[in-house]
Parts: C-alpha cells; sequence; structure tokens
C-alpha cells in the first residue's frame, strides 16, 4: 500500500456532503450511533470525522469531550462549525496528536476501508484508547463476491481502499490486544 496508492480527498465535496453522500450514510450513522455505549464525560474520538455529524449526534444525545480527526481540510472546518466545542483536527488516522490512554471510545464510520494503513491505525488506536474502551467500526458488508471484486478494483485503480469481514477485523485488532464483542448489520452496513 503506502505510497503507490492515492487517498480519497473529499475537500471538493465537503461543503455538500451532508445532503447526498450523508443521506447515504444514514444507515451507518444509526446502526453506529444505536452500538456506542457512552457516560456523561466520556472522552470520544471520531476518527475521519467528516463534517462532525457523529460527534454531534452523540454530544445531543449524552454531553461528552468529543474530539475529532480528518485528513480533509474543509471537511475539518464544516466539523468545526458544526462543534464548535470540540476539539477537531486536521491529521492522519496512524498519528494522532492525543496522548496515550486518552479516549474512552473511538469511532470510525463510513472511513475504515478507506485507510490506507490499517496496521498503522490499529496501533495508534491501541496508544490513545484507555484500558477497557471501547472502539467501533462502522462500514459496508459486501457479500463475498462483490467484496473480492471491489477490493481488486481497488488495488487496479491505485486508490487506497478494502472492506472486510467481522471476522478479519477482528482478527487484525486482536494482534494489538483488542477483544472481539461481536458485530451487528443492517442490510449492506455493519459495526464491528
Amino acid at each position: 500500500m503506502g505510497n503507490s496508492q492515492k487517498d480519497m480527498n473529499f475537500d471538493k465535496t465537503a461543503a455538500r456532503y451532508d445532503g447526498a453522500r450523508g443521506h447515504a450514510s444514514e444507515r451507518f450513522y444509526r446502526l453506529l450511533l444505536g452500538q456506542v455505549e457512552l457516560n456523561p464525560g466520556a472522552a470520544v474520538l471520531d476518527v475521519a470525522c467528516g463534517t462532525g455529524t457523529i460527534l454531534r449526534r452523540m454530544a445531543d444525545a449524552c454531553p461528552i469531550n468529543g474530539c475529532g480527526i480528518d485528513m480533509s481540510e474543509n471537511m475539518i472546518e464544516q466539523a468545526k462549525r458544526k462543534c464548535p466545542e470540540m476539539n477537531i483536527q486536521l491529521s492522519r488516522c496512524e498519528k494522532t496528536p492525543f496522548a496515550d490512554n486518552t479516549f474512552d471510545a473511538i469511532t470510525v464510520c463510513m472511513a475504515y476501508h478507506h485507510f490506507s494503513d490499517k496496521p498503522g491505525f490499529i496501533k495508534e488506536a491501541a496508544r490513545i484508547i484507555k484500558l477497557g474502551g471501547c472502539l467501533y467500526i462502522a462500514d459496508p458488508r459486501f457479500p463475498f463476491v462483490i467484496r473480492k471484486a471491489m477490493n481488486a478494483f481497488f488495488k487496479i485503480i491505485r486508490v487506497a481502499g478494502a472492506f472486510f469481514t467481522p471476522d478479519e477485523i477482528h482478527r487484525d485488532f486482536a494482534a494489538y490486544g483488542f477483544a472481539a464483542d461481536g458485530f451487528v448489520r443492517d442490510g449492506y452496513a455493519q459495526v464491528v
């Protein structure tokens, strides 16, 4: 992977993202928010936070100490408008500006498949999550043939991206000390 693949760039769509693309993500938002368990004051990081929708919805449901990171400057700008009281920063997922053992929960919604350095993200998540904290990944769940075809297509066009089953995700995170706690799905959406 690494330098030979292009990362997805959402700068051009940031101002319009909550419209059509945000609507397409609504199933993932609902499924993820239905799984996240938070106590008031919880430190929460949304990785690839986009326009801040997940953080805003979590904070509206329970007072949190929310943080968000994204690689798109324009997405960060939108998220800061939506969540002005939160710590929203421009950052890659595999090298964040946060101290060890900072977060009670880490969420990733509709972005894990885009990460160009998944092992780097997993290692970083293990560093910044508190002992007993929870990490939630909401991503598409495709049948075997479609998943393999899409993953091959990403390689051909040299775009960072790959889709995984819950078992594959659990296995990769277990190597860094995470314990699997199952998954839920709603059609083509899954939360691991």
